[in-house]
C-alpha cells in the first residue's frame, strides 16, 4: 500500500513537473510573438520620433522615459491586482490587446504628441508582466527558476531579432505605415494563445490572501531594491547607444541592424546566465551584469570606429541578457510567496520611475552639455549599484 503511494505521488509529480514546463513554454512562445511584433517597430522608433515627427533628444528622452514610468506603474497596479484577486491569465491576454492596438495608433500618428498617446498604452500594456513573472515563479523550483526565467527572456529577445530582421528587410519597401500596422498581429497571436491555451493555477487561486504591506519586505529585498534604483538612475534608454552610434557616422540603414546585433546576442545568452545564476548565485551573475554596464559606458566615450561599435553593442546584448532573468529571479525568491506578483510590479514600478528622470537627465545632458556627459553618470551609479551589492544577500530557500 505504502509503495503504491508512493508510486502514485511520484507519478503525479512528474506530471505536475511536465505540465508546468509545458505552460513556461506556452508564456515563453507568447512572449516571443509580442516582441516580433514590437521590435520591427523598436529599431527605427528613435528615427521615427526625431526625424518623421520632428522631435529633439529632449522630447525623445522624455517620451522613452515617460514610457518606462508608465511600464512600472502598470505593473505595480497589475500585480498587486493579480495577487488581491487570484488572477494571472487576464492581465497577460489583455496586456498584448494593448500593445496590438497601439501600434495601429503609431502607424496613423502625423506628429510626435499623437505618438505619445499610443506610448503610455503600449507601455500600459505591460500589465502582463508581474502577473506572468509572478506565474513563472510559481511554476518553478530553485533548482530551474533562473533558467526559466532565462527561457522567458531568450525567447524575448529571440522575437526581437525576427522583428528586426524584419524591419531591415522589408523598411524601405514598407515604410513608417504599414511596418507599423503589420507589427500589430504577432500581439493578437498572443492574446488566443493565452487566452485559449492556459488556465490559472488552481494551487495559486486557492491560496489565502494577506495583504500587502512594506513590513512584509525584508532587509535584503529593500537593498535590492535600493540598488536596482541607483543602477537604474543612470541606465539611460537604448535609444542613446543608436543615437550615439548615428552620430559617430552609421547610416541610418546601420542603426536597426546595430539593434539586432544587441537583441540577438541577448538571446543567445539570456538561458545560459539565467542557468549560471542556479548554479553559481544570483549575485556573481549580477556583478557581471553591472561590470559589463560600467565598461560599455567607459568605452563609449573613448572608441567611435565602426568595428568598436558593433562590439560594444554586442556587450550590451550580453549585459541585457544577464542582468534581466537573474533580477526577476531574485526579487521572486526575497518576495513572499503569496505576494510574487505584488513585489515583481512593486520592483518594477521601482525602476521604471526612476527611468523617467533617467531618460530626461541623459537627453539634458545630451543636448545642454555634451554627448559624453550621460555615459560617465551611468558608470558612476553603477560603481554604487555594486557596492551595495556586496552587501546584500539573496534568498537561500527554496519557494
Amino acid at each position: 500500500m505504502i509503495a503504491n503511494q508512493a508510486e502514485f505521488e511520484t507519478t503525479s509529480s512528474i506530471m505536475d513537473d511536465k505540465k508546468s514546463r509545458q505552460t513556461v513554454k506556452k508564456y515563453a512562445l507568447a512572449s516571443f510573438l509580442n516582441d516580433l511584433g514590437s521590435d520591427m517597430i523598436y529599431p527605427v522608433w528613435p528615427l521615427f520620433i526625431t526625424q518623421h515627427l520632428g522631435a529633439n533628444m529632449i522630447v525623445l528622452g522624455f517620451v522613452d522615459g515617460l514610457g518606462d514610468a508608465i511600464v512600472s506603474i502598470s505593473q505595480a497596479i497589475s500585480g498587486y491586482l493579480s495577487d488581491r484577486l487570484r488572477k494571472r491569465k487576464v492581465f497577460i491576454w489583455f496586456g498584448y490587446v494593448m500593445g496590438s492596438i497601439s501600434r495601429l495608433g503609431y502607424a496613423f500618428s502625423l506628429v510626435w504628441q499623437q505618438a505619445i498617446a499610443f506610448r503610455i498604452l503600449d507601455r500600459a500594456g505591460k500589465i502582463r508582466s508581474a502577473p506572468r513573472d509572478a506565474a513563472i515563479a510559481d511554476l518553478s523550483t530553485k533548482a530551474n527558476r533562473g533558467g526559466n526565467f532565462g527561457l522567458l527572456r531568450a525567447m524575448d529577445n529571440l522575437g526581437a531579432t525576427f522583428g528586426v530582421l524584419i524591419c531591415i528587410l522589408f523598411f524601405n519597401s514598407l515604410g513608417y505605415k504599414n511596418l507599423f500596422l503589420i507589427a500589430a498581429i504577432p500581439s493578437v497571436i498572443a492574446v488566443f494563445l493565452i487566452f485559449f491555451g492556459i488556465k490559472d493555477d488552481r494551487e495559486f487561486k486557492n491560496r489565502a490572501y494577506k495583504g500587502i504591506s512594506f513590513s512584509h519586505f525584508n532587509r535584503n529585498l529593500w537593498m535590492l531594491f535600493l540598488l536596482s534604483a541607483i543602477f537604474s538612475l543612470g541606465f539611460f534608454s537604448y535609444s542613446f547607444l543608436l543615437m550615439y552610434a548615428k552620430k559617430a557616422g552609421f547610416a541610418d540603414y546601420w542603426i536597426p541592424i546595430l539593434y539586432l546585433v544587441f537583441t540577438a546576442t541577448a538571446s543567445v545568452v539570456s538561458i545560459p546566465f539565467g542557468r549560471l545564476s542556479d548554479n553559481i548565485g544570483r549575485k556573481k551573475v549580477m556583478l557581471i551584469s553591472f561590470l559589463l554596464w560600467m565598461v560599455i559606458c567607459l568605452f563609449f566615450t573613448q572608441y567611435t570606429g565602426f568595428w568598436s561599435i558593433l562590439f560594444l553593442f554586442v556587450l550590451y546584448g550580453i549585459q541585457k541578457g544577464a542582468l534581466d532573468p537573474v533580477q526577476k529571479t531574485m526579487v521572486s525568491e526575497l518576495a513572499p510567496v503569496e505576494l510574487r506578483a505584488s513585489t515583481l510590479g512593486a520592483f518594477q514600478m521601482t525602476i521604471g520611475l526612476i527611468s523617467l528622470p533617467s531618460s530626461l537627465i541623459a537627453g539634458i545632458l545630451w543636448d545642454k552639455i555634451n554627448p559624453q556627459l550621460p555615459f560617465y553618470f551611468s558608470a558612476a551609479t553603477s560603481l554604487v549599484a555594486m557596492i551595495i551589492l556586496f552587501f546584500t544577500q539573496e534568498s537561500i530557500q527554496d519557494n
